[in-house]
C-alpha cells in the first residue's frame, strides 16, 4: 500500500481510505472485523466513519469493540469521525453549536472506546454557526487532546475559504482536508472545491468514488440481468448510458475492472488523498486494493476526459 501526507499535514495516510457506513446495516459484525483486520494488513491505515452511521453511533460502536481487541489495533488506525447529524430528538443534538461540538465527541470518543479522534469532520456546513463559535469548540478539543486534526465534508468552495480565513484569524491550523463527492462520472467539485482545497492545502477524500456502483461495470451488468439499477446509480446511468457503456468497453480495453479504473483515475487528481471505499465483503475489498497499483498514461486519461468531461475552474468554466 502507498502512502501520502494527508494535505499540508505531516500526517501519512494511505492512499485508500476504508469507509465503515456499511458496517452494521449491511454488513455484520463479524465480517466487519474481518475487513478492518485485512485492512491493516493490507497497510490501509486511514479508516472513516460518522456519529450517524449505522443508526445513532452503530458503527462507530462496532469499531470501539474491534479496537478494545487490542493488538495494536487502534494505534495503527487514523480514525477519523464526524459531527452534524441528528443524534436525538432533543435542541442541540444536531449541527456545529458548540455545545453540540462538545457532547457529539465526548459521545463518539465513549463509542470508539478511544481517547483522541485523528481527524474529526464537520459532516455539512452550518449556516447558522458562526465560524468563531465552531473554531473555538475545535480548538478546544484539540487541546484538550481529544481530537489532533479538523476537516470538512460536502463543504463549497467559498465555505472552505470562509473556515479558513476565520482559523487564520485565530492562528488556528483550521482545516486539513474535505471529504466531497467526486469521481469520474460527477466530476463538480472541480470548479471551485478543488482549487479551494490546492490553494488551502486540504486533501481530498473523495466519498462514492463509483457512483454507487455506476462505475463498476452497472450498464453491463444491468444488460445481464444480474443487477438491478436503483435510485442516484440508476439514474446517472440511465442519463449517461452511452458514456457508460463506452466507458465500459474502454476497460475492457484496458484490461481492468471498471471500479478499478474509476479508483485508479482519482488518485491521480490534485489534492486527491484517498477515496473512501466502502467494501459490503471481504471480497469486494480486494478487488478494491488492485486500484493503488493500476497506472493510467496519459493516452488513457485523455480517453477518460472524453467520455466523462470534467469542468474548468471558474470562472473560466462558466465564463470568458
Amino acid at each position: 500500500m502507498k502512502h501520502t501526507h494527508l494535505g499540508r499535514t505531516g500526517l501519512s495516510v494511505s492512499r485508500l481510505c476504508l469507509g465503515t457506513m456499511n458496517f452494521g446495516p449491511l454488513t455484520d459484525e463479524p465480517t466487519a472485523f474481518s475487513i478492518m483486520d485485512r485492512a491493516l494488513d493490507a497497510g490501509i491505515n486511514f479508516f472513516d466513519t460518522a456519529n450517524v452511521y449505522g443508526g445513532a453511533g452503530g458503527t462507530e460502536s462496532i469499531i470501539g469493540r474491534w479496537f478494545a481487541q487490542g493488538g495494536g489495533r487502534r494505534e495503527r488506525t487514523v480514525i477519523a469521525t464526524k459531527v452534524f447529524g441528528r443524534m436525538g430528538d432533543w435542541p442541540n443534538e444536531s449541527r456545529l453549536s458548540a455545545l453540540n461540538i462538545k457532547r457529539a465527541c465526548e459521545a463518539s470518543l465513549k463509542r470508539l472506546q478511544t481517547d483522541y479522534i485523528d481527524l474529526y469532520q464537520m459532516h455539512h456546513i452550518d449556516r447558522e454557526a458562526p465560524w468563531d463559535e465552531v473554531w473555538e469548540a475545535m480548538e478546544a478539543l484539540r487541546y484538550q487532546g481529544k481530537i489532533l486534526y479538523v476537516g470538512s465534508s460536502n463543504f463549497g468552495g467559498w465555505h472552505i475559504a470562509q473556515a479558513q480565513e476565520a482559523a487564520r484569524a485565530r492562528k488556528f491550523l483550521g482545516l486539513v482536508s474535505e471529504q466531497c463527492l467526486y469521481n469520474l462520472a460527477v466530476r463538480d467539485v472541480e470548479r471551485e472545491v478543488l482549487p479551494a482545497a490546492e490553494h488551502y492545502g486540504l486533501g481530498l477524500i473523495p466519498w462514492s468514488p463509483l457512483a454507487g456502483g455506476a462505475l463498476g461495470g452497472a450498464a453491463k451488468k444491468e444488460r445481464e440481468g444480474k443487477r438491478r439499477l436503483e435510485g442516484r446509480a440508476g439514474e446517472l446511468v440511465t442519463r449517461l448510458r452511452s458514456q457508460f457503456e463506452a466507458y465500459e468497453d474502454f476497460c475492457d480495453e484496458l484490461g481492468a475492472p471498471p471500479g478499478t479504473v474509476a479508483l485508479a483515475w482519482l488518485l491521480t487528481r490534485p489534492a486527491v488523498a484517498a477515496p473512501i471505499i466502502g467494501p459490503r465483503t471481504v471480497e469486494q475489498f480486494e478487488g478494491a486494493l488492485a486500484a493503488v497499483d493500476l497506472e493510467l498514461d496519459e493516452k488513457a486519461l485523455s480517453r477518460l476526459d472524453e467520455i466523462f468531461p470534467g469542468f474548468k475552474t471558474s470562472p473560466e468554466d462558466f465564463a470568458w
